[in-house]
């Protein structure tokens, strides 16, 4: 069939923004206080992304043990989360529990006192581009469909959603068998009483009988864990949905219902097995599904493995950061366990003071000309896209992003024409990592 109607235009602005998760929000505030008049889409009800919607329990290390890589934004939001929680973050390999209320109102004000224009429950559905420009986006929200035009877009959508109609190319998956990370459904429990709980290696060496024993329909050795988030509450970064396609609202679907499914049984291990759970319950499972990994938009430049190995420096670097290759693997296997846990945990694990470049083409999808990237599909290989997707990372390019729009908006130039040490200035001055630019 063919559906065709005229739609109002809504919005005139610089820089449109699409996706409000830890990307999303560091773009547009920071393209906001730059200057510049900025519109954000959020398909969801709150800003955060997994962070929030997700319930992903803990932010990802934000330091190099040395440094503060995801510094500037990075550092608005973890220094907001400590003043109201108390809440320390760690260094190197360490990361931090999320109170998820507090997060959702410190994006809140943010966003609100950067004077951002936003709406909740409001989904893209279409692009118009012609010849790599996008004049305008295309969104539903509860009332009826209409469009923003803008100079700039910046898809934080996390999948590159608005990339992929503004006809960027991508990769998706192991390049072979087009295989993506498991997702997890998060999850809250409470009754926990911790000064009973075991450690980490006594829990895993229980889950690992319980295997061995036959306990599980469908068993799964790797186990991220239960954060503490309360006195006697905890976050659940437990369960894996093997097979899952985050960009496919079937896949997606069935990976809800198994997942909820599934979960039980894990509830059961903890209550009868595990020290501190034996009146533990499992009150929330997410309304989102925490997709790990879909499309990594084919940028100017996509990271790849041997820059994290290089410790990779660039002329052009926005930012640079530490995690690890966290490739969540399916573990259901032993042998795939083991590969995760020596690239993980050995081989592609930095020492304190390490990082990598991250250049500010890995932004600038192909085939476009007005289209920046940022967050979990910024131009990697899956290797690399395993460490710059966690929240952390996700600020240090969504911050980039959000300035670049700004200062090209200000000059009236084209994303490619900006010179890039007045960008790396611009980010300088609002506190970003950037030992390797010369002022």
């Amino acid at each position: 069939m063919r559906f065709e109607r005229e739609i109002p235009v809504k919005h005139q602005v610089d820089v449109c923004i699409v996706g409000g998760g830890p990307a999303g929000c560091a773009a547009a505030v920071t393209a906001a206080r730059a200057g510049a008049r900025v519109f954000l889409a959020e398909a969801g009800g709150c800003f955060g992304g997994l962070g929030t919607r997700g319930m992903v329990p803990a932010f990802m290390q934000f330091s190099d043990g040395i440094n503060m890589n995801a510094d500037g934004f990075g550092r608005e939001i973890s220094d907001l989360h400590r003043e109201e929680t108390g809440i320390v973050p760690g260094g190197r390999g360490k990361g931090f529990s999320i109170r998820v209320e507090v997060l959702k109102r410190i994006y809140d004000k943010l966003m609100v006192d950067a004077g951002v224009d936003f709406l909740f429950e409001t989904r893209l559905i279409g692009a118009e581009a012609e010849e790599g420009v996008i004049r305008a986006a295309v969104f539903a929200g509860k009332s009826d469909l209409f469009a923003v035009e803008a100079k700039y877009f910046l898809d934080c959508t996390g999948d590159g959603l608005l990339s992929v109609m503004a006809g960027a190319p991508y990769f998706k998956g192991e390049r072979k068998t087009k295989e993506m990370m498991p997702g997890t459904l998060c999850q809250l429990w409470c009754n926990i009483d911790w000064a009973r709980r075991p450690d980490g290696a006594k829990l895993k060496e229980e889950l690992n009988r319980a295997i061995d024993e036959g306990y599980f329909t469908d068993p799964d050795r790797h186990h991220p864990g239960i954060w503490r988030v309360g006195p006697t509450t905890g976050g659940g970064n437990i369960g894996h949905a093997y097979g899952l396609d985050g960009t496919d609202e079937k896949s997606l679907t069935d990976a809800l219902i198994t997942q909820r499914r599934q979960l039980l049984e894990l509830r059961n291990f903890y209550r009868e097995r595990i020290a501190g759970y034996e009146e533990a319950e499992m009150i929330l499972t997410a309304d989102m599904m925490g997709v790990r990994e879909t499309r990594r938009i084919d940028c100017e430049y996509n990271l790849v493995v041997d820059d994290f190995r290089a410790r990779a420096v660039f002329d052009d670097e926005i930012g640079r950061y530490s995690y690890p290759v966290d490739i969540h693997r399916d573990a259901r296997s032993k042998e795939q366990y083991e590969t995760f846990l020596k690239e993980h945990l050995e081989d592609l694990r930095y020492k304190d003071g390490e990082s990598y470049g991250i250049p500010y083409r890995t932004l600038l999808p192909k085939c476009t000309e007005n289209l920046l990237v940022a967050g979990r599909c910024v131009g990697t290989d899956r290797q690399m896209q395993a460490s710059i997707r966690v929240m952390p990372g996700c600020y240090i390019t969504g911050q980039a992003a959000g300035m670049a729009a700004a200062l090209a908006a200000k000059k009236d130039t084209a994303l490619r024409a900006l010179p890039v040490e007045e960008l790396q200035a611009a980010l300088c001055g609002i506190g970003a990592f950037l030992p390797n630019f010369k002022k």
